[in-house]
């Protein structure tokens, strides 16, 4: 078989998670993938996967070499377009993942501008609050918030967004204001569990990039996993909350909330697009993240 088409194949197993899956997606039978897979493996001497008979896993060498042969394909992708006249055009489908708050507070407005500006562009918007593997979900663009424990993807940085403790001017009146970390046992607090734990929270101990990090002990009087209710919840007068900056960016301008305890905020977090390929990723995710540094960096 050829190379080329092996390599293929052997990414569509990947991506699909079984033989049989692949192969449905391209139009094979099932020993046809089969045999690819197992022609790539004894050509290499590798396992590229362990197959049992529920589940096929992707072996650590079969993952490095599932990314190459998508940077591989993708290449002659784009050579094949430049020899066919189209060098230089923006053109395909783009799949671009995020968490659902920042994909529609403030993602959506890329993917509207990048499909404006490149009109021969698809995009598929996968808005999700858990990480997806770019890889085997064929996932071009994924926003991460936060540092990465993983250095085997490429990040371009877009923007910071901070950790902001923030409760409404009526729940301020009638409870009073916070001066210190020690205030936060006398007031009810609205736990966010999808950005934090319920228990405890960490702040700087002081003003200045260098104060050290504290845990305090928080009891939350309502815990939640939907970051849209503890917002709601405090713009209602419950009590206190912390969320991402960017969640209540307009309930800060509009006066519904208020941030307290600001000098004790820890560091601000960064937000970065990832993606697997590098200088060498194709037209269409560069030109996506370009626009996305071009929108979001400010």
């Amino acid at each position: 078989m050829d190379k080329l088409d092996a390599m293929a194949i052997f990414v569509a197993v990947v991506q699909e998670g079984g033989f049989s899956a692949a192969a449905r997606r391209l139009g094979v039978s099932a020993p046809v993938v089969t045999r690819a897979v197992s022609e790539l493996e004894a050509a290499m001497n590798v396992r590229l996967l362990l197959r049992t008979t529920r589940v096929v896993k992707v072996t650590e060498v079969g993952e490095r070499y599932a990314q190459d042969c998508r940077r591989v394909l993708g290449e002659l992708e784009e050579i094949e377009q430049a020899a066919s006249g189209s060098h230089g055009a923006v053109r395909g489908k783009l799949v671009v993942s995020a968490s659902v708050m920042y994909g529609r507070l403030k993602l959506n407005e890329v993917v509207l501008a990048y499909l404006a500006r490149y009109p021969e562009t698809e995009v598929e918007c996968r808005f999700l609050d858990r990480n997806v593997n770019l890889l085997s979900e064929d996932v071009d663009v994924a926003i991460r918030i936060g540092d990465l424990p993983d250095a085997s993807f490429h990040a371009t940085p877009l923007a910071t967004v901070r950790r902001i403790l923030c409760a409404s001017p009526a729940y301020l009146k009638q409870h009073g204001t916070p001066k210190q970390l020690k205030d936060l046992a006398k007031h009810s607090v609205i736990a966010a569990l999808g950005l934090e734990p319920g228990s405890e929270w960490k702040f700087r101990e002081g003003a200045g990039v260098g104060a050290p990090i504290v845990s305090v002990p928080i009891r939350a009087r309502l815990a939640t996993n939907s970051n849209d209710h503890a917002i709601a919840a405090a713009c209602d007068g419950f009590g206190v909350t912390r969320v991402l900056s960017y969640m209540v960016e307009e309930q800060i301008a509009s006066g519904a909330l208020v941030e307290v305890l600001s000098k004790f905020a820890p560091p601000a977090v960064p937000v970065q697009a990832l993606q697997h390929q590098g200088k060498r990723a194709s037209r269409k995710v560069r030109a996506f993240i370009d626009l996305a540094v071009e929108r979001l960096r400010g």
